[in-house]
């Protein structure tokens, strides 16, 4: 069901930069809303009803007590969610620390803290970290004896499925963590893991604790990729380039570029800011807009994702190329064909189509069908 006029011009609205322009209009807009349900619906599944409420909170009238009620108690489970999360990092850190595994969490309530200064405004979910493959099962250890469980399938030898993170539960209070050794899922890509972050690391303060950070260059490009990889489908990770962009306004583009392109992230990177800049009015410097602006392809990307935002957020295009590819630099896709990597079947091959494990070596053949089909590419 496409998400009503009223609600998608509001939430498009609270994103803006600067944010104090957008005020009157947002004041305008919330007048205009028919369906609350709706809106604050719509504002859950893009993950931005903490910073919805905190945008209505002084619109007096405009919005009917019972939704500000509502938006208040998101916020307050966010808040408390949050705390916790950044309380169960910081622990975390000290014991890896303590057993000489360095460790870098990103996303989460770091970029909350870092690019919107404090815990309040950003939703998150769970604690990401990155570490050295080498001291994967160390950190392992340490996340057992803290009463995790390992969710993720490893092969008899005992090495990992999947071969860039391992997902973790803790069932006494729903904490998880995804524990990762690269940023990017492609093995044909450079190795993107902490060598790449680690030299360039910065210090957050994170309730009361200094804790490692991704400069802001690397966070530009890593908040890029991730949205890249999930198409956009949510308005939060536009508005977190948008935000970035706001916090670091000395942010040191030639850096940006020479690095997007160094590791085959230009056009991932070129999505992401033309995204910003056309929802939520990110201020990006005229030569690097017209340098963005003259890749037809990211142009093509980003008309789609913003016209599909809130109809069908994550939809992509159809054309004869799929997404991932076209986001490709150069010589990645020189190296594509010869990677074992695009050809080796994973759980969405299985899923398209149920065989016996004896015919197992048959998604070798049911791969590229999967892929051509989905046109994801992975």
């Amino acid at each position: 069901m496409p998400a009503d006029r009223e609600s998608c011009e509001l939430l498009r609205a609270i994103v803006r930069r600067p944010a104090d322009a957008a005020a009157q209009r947002i004041d305008r807009l919330a007048g205009n809303v028919r369906d609350w349900d709706s809106l604050l619906g719509l504002a859950r599944e893009h993950r931005v009803l903490p910073m919805l409420f905190l945008r209505l909170a002084d619109m007096g009238p405009a919005v009917p007590p019972a939704v500000q009620e509502r938006l208040r108690a998101a916020y307050h489970r966010n808040l408390f969610h949050n705390l916790a999360n950044a309380a169960e990092l910081i622990g975390l850190l000290k014991a890896f620390d303590q057993d000489a595994i360095p460790a870098m969490p990103f996303k989460g309530v770091v970029l909350g803290a870092s690019i919107y200064g404090d815990l309040t405004t950003r939703a998150a979910g769970d604690l990401d970290l990155l570490i050295h493959y080498r001291h994967l099962v160390r950190a392992t250890a340490i996340l057992l004896e803290r009463g995790y469980e390992l969710k993720t399938p490893v092969r008899a030898d005992g090495t990992p499925v999947h071969d860039y993170e391992y997902h973790f539960e803790r069932q006494a209070d729903g904490m998880v963590i995804e524990l990762r050794w690269r940023l990017s899922l492609q093995k044909f890509r450079r190795n993107l893991g902490m060598d790449w972050v680690w030299p360039r690391r910065r210090i957050a303060m994170l309730a009361g604790a200094e804790v490692p950070n991704l400069g802001p260059e690397i966070t530009l490009l890593v908040l890029c990729m991730h949205g890249s990889r999930h198409a956009w489908s949510r308005l939060i990770w536009i508005c977190d380039v948008a935000q970035l962009l706001a916090s670091f306004p000395g942010l040191d583009w030639k850096e940006v570029s020479q690095e997007a392109k160094r590791v085959g992230l230009w056009r991932t990177l070129a999505l992401g800011l033309l995204l910003a800049h056309r929802v939520a009015d990110a201020a990006v410097p005229q030569a690097v807009l017209r340098c963005l602006e003259s890749d037809a392809t990211a142009n093509s990307l980003a008309r789609h994702i913003q016209e599909n935002l809130f109809d069908a957020p994550g939809r992509l295009p159809m054309c004869r190329i799929p997404y991932n590819i076209q986001l490709l630099g150069f010589y990645d896709l020189v190296r594509l064909p010869l990677s074992l990597d695009l050809w080796r079947p994973n759980e969405r091959d299985r899923a398209a189509l149920h065989l016996p494990q004896s015919l197992d070596a048959f998604y070798y053949l049911v791969r590229p069908v999967r892929i051509l089909r989905d046109r994801s590419a992975r």
